[in-house]
């Protein structure tokens, strides 16, 4: 199957096909309002069913929480504590499957270390629980997707993570599980999903959902933050798959039914590489969370924090309180404190956290002890809860109860369909050298290109030939080539600074300027592909300056209060509709 690309001009395209389900002869199957793991995952389902679909997003795809995660794709370990041995298994079982079959650019392999401080009971506790989730991995039919766990001596510590503070661990089990670029991940299911025929269409905000004289919901009404039109778009089935935003989006429904939902509030910080002497990452409990230190690339991961978030849905922010948490407790491990000089990024994501129970006037619901899917009114189905790990999942349970008895006729059939640039990834690989040599980029060049977008690569390389300037790194930001900019526009849907910056690339925190030294450079580059003039390019370019200040403002804010007055003070480059107040 040809892999769709997402333009201007195809979500233009989208737009017109949402508004042609005026007519009952192009009404859609289903509508899912929700530009997140679940939402894409929804669409993609849907659409490879043989469902007519149409996906809108209020602000760009991933905004939300799911860029801003912890980026692992695991089966949750603390769940074996809760002997809940189904959950953990099925969430094994989506984790090998992105590994191996769905999306094996995307999703890569990472070992943890386990660190013990006693030396008999923790060994064998901890040890026969790591065994455990190494078991529940292996009965899923299928090959051994990561290697089995092991145990490691004080000895052996010292050569795998030299940092580790002596005193801190007489040794570790170290055990595996998988990261993932979660923004990258849902734009490609983004694209899957269009090219099985999913209209999907970006900023493209629900203001109001519509219904018949019995009530049934019949689809929503949309407003493009683009040009500021209006209009209806008819579906046979709404499914809602707004995460933190659950509530505000039922109420748009006018009913009384409907899940609960709250969001907490997690951040991480990025530090160089350098600043911690280590080949795997590790994991950490703490008396509120757990803590991870996650290699990446150039950097280091770390965090989580879990507090309650009342502000604002749109912008969560770190506060110096979240940052000096972080930093506290992983120096309690660290031979070689970092502190915040070392710190070249951050970012703040809120976790939607399902409440016990549905609103009275919820119908039917399905409920696991991640996510549930209930029917507030009918033509209206509402998914929350979950992880990014198990989306698929969620997917196909929302689909299948949209669907009702009709899902037996129509199954799932995501298992089986690998994402966009996942066919093909082997002989890509093998081509590697080859394609270095050929366009003077490093290894590491090539390792990157081929983790963002596996056999897409081809893409890329067939714009580097047109254009050949492409090919060459960003002077303002080194990790990327300007052909990567250019693909996030003529590929990848991106419509502003902000898409570039913040979702298509990891600009916005991997910079310690947060990208504004290569703002001119990319603008220059976006500017003929999206058809800036002067006027657009000038105050795209202030938006993201202004956003950058705010966001660096905020974090030496001492709590939440405080950071949102300073974040909220940069305007949107798009006006975007609080949904509380419609």
């Amino acid at each position: 199957m040809n892999t769709a690309a997402l333009t201007a001009q195809t979500r233009t395209a989208a737009l017109d096909a949402l508004r042609a389900s005026n007519d009952p002869s192009h009404e859609f199957d289903i509508l899912v309002i929700g530009g997140g793991v679940t939402g894409a995952g929804i669409a993609l389902d849907a659409a490879s069913r043989g469902l007519t679909v149409g996906i809108v997003e209020g602000q760009d795809w991933a905004s939300g929480t799911s860029s801003r995660s912890s980026k692992l794709v695991h089966g949750g370990l603390r769940y074996l504590q809760m002997l809940d041995f189904h959950l953990v298994r099925e969430a094994l079982t989506e984790r090998d499957l992105l590994l191996t079959e769905i999306a094996p650019h995307l999703v890569r392999p990472a070992s943890f270390l386990l660190p013990l401080e006693h030396r008999v009971w923790q060994r064998a506790y901890f040890g026969a629980g790591v065994a455990l989730y190494d078991t529940l991995a292996s009965i899923n039919g299928r090959r051994r997707a990561l290697p089995l766990h092991s145990h490691v001596t004080r000895k052996g510590l010292t050569k795998l993570f030299p940092d580790l503070r002596h005193e801190a661990a007489i040794g570790a089990i170290r055990y595996w599980d998988a990261t993932v670029d979660d923004a990258r991940l849902v734009s490609t299911l983004i694209r899957t999903a269009v090219s099985y025929g999913a209209a999907a269409a970006s900023r493209t905000q629900v203001v109001a959902m519509t219904s018949n004289e019995t009530g049934t919901i019949t689809g929503a009404t949309v407003e493009d933050l683009e040009t500021g039109s209006r209009f209806d778009v008819h579906a046979r089935q709404v499914i809602t798959a707004t995460g933190v935003w659950t509530e505000e989006t039922e109420s748009l429904a006018k009913t009384d039914g409907g899940l609960k939902v709250l969001a907490s509030k997690g951040i991480h910080i990025v530090v160089p590489r350098e600043c911690i002497a280590g080949e795997t990452g590790l994991l950490l409990q703490t008396e509120k969370s757990v803590l991870f230190v996650i290699p990446w690339s150039r950097y280091w991961v770390i965090g989580t924090t879990d507090t309650p978030w009342t502000s604002d849905l749109v912008h969560p922010v770190a506060t110096a309180a979240d940052i000096d948490y972080v930093l506290e407790h992983a120096n309690a491990v660290l031979a070689r404190p970092i502190s915040r000089k070392d710190i070249i990024g951050t970012w703040a994501g809120l976790r939607p956290l399902l409440q016990p129970g549905t609103k009275e006037g919820t119908s039917s619901a399905k409920v696991s002890r991640e996510h549930t899917v209930a029917s507030p009114t009918p033509g209206l189905t509402v998914i929350a809860g979950g992880k990014l790990t198990t989306y698929r999942v969620m997917a196909k349970d929302a689909v299948d109860f949209a669907l009702g008895d009709h899902a037996k006729a129509q199954p799932c059939v995501t298992g089986k369909i690998p994402l966009a640039g996942a066919t093909g990834l082997a002989q890509m690989r093998a081509q590697s050298a080859t394609i270095a040599s050929r366009y003077g980029w490093t290894e590491a060049m090539l390792d990157h290109l081929l983790h963002r977008y596996g056999s897409l690569l081809t893409e890329l390389t067939a714009a580097v030939d047109a254009e050949p300037g492409l090919g060459t790194p960003l002077a303002g930001a080194p990790a990327y080539l300007r052909a990567e900019i250019a693909y996030a526009v003529t590929h990848e849907g991106a419509l502003h600074l902000d898409d570039v910056l913040m979702h298509r690339t990891r600009i916005n925190y991997e910079q310690l300027d947060r990208g504004v030294g290569a703002l001119d450079e990319i603008a220059e580059i976006l500017t003929p592909l999206l058809g800036w003039d002067d006027a657009t390019r000038t105050r795209e370019i202030a938006a993201y300056r202004t956003r950058a200040e705010a966001e660096a403002a905020a974090e030496l804010q001492p709590d939440d209060a405080s950071a949102e007055t300073v974040r909220l003070q940069a305007d949107e480059i798009a006006p975007l509709h609080a949904l509380a107040t419609l």
